[in-house]
């Protein structure tokens, strides 16, 4: 049986929780059982600049908490230098944070699921303090 493609948007709503991670494995999961792929890779892109994907701790939340208040000592709000502030003081903040993490992830498909790590997991990083609807196109490549 020879390589094929799966591709899928998945809209993520961050409107009621705002900034910071959301756990979106689940979802991304449902794609790939749904699809019927045993093995191969999945490639996963958010079509946005305020916001990010990252594989992170899925158990203890406090590696979340730590890491949301490392980034925004990183790139905190209302920098006299920034010059992009028309969208509020957050907004050039968060094109920063996106930019030095990932608009994108790609993980293994083993077993007809993501090939995760037993603490890993995939998450949308909202950087905006108000929420957004996000798109994710998820594109599958395998068996």
């Amino acid at each position: 049986m020879g390589l094929r493609q799966h591709q899928a948007v998945i809209r993520v709503d961050t409107r009621q929780k705002g900034q910071g991670l959301l756990d979106i494995t689940r979802a991304v999961d449902e794609v790939v059982g749904e699809a019927g792929f045993s093995s191969g890779v999945c490639h996963v892109f958010v079509q946005h600049t305020s916001c990010s994907l990252v594989i992170q701790e899925n158990a203890d939340p406090s590696a979340r908490h730590d890491l949301e208040q490392w980034i925004a000592r990183l790139a905190p709000e209302n920098d006299p230098a920034y010059t992009h502030t028309l969208e509020g003081a957050d907004d050039m903040p968060a094109h920063l944070r996106s930019s030095i993490t990932n608009s994108s992830e790609q993980i293994p498909i083993c077993d007809g699921r993501l090939g995760l790590g037993s603490w890993q997991g995939l998450f949308l990083w909202e950087h905006r303090r108000r929420g957004h609807t996000r798109r994710l196109v998820v594109t599958l490549t395998g068996q």
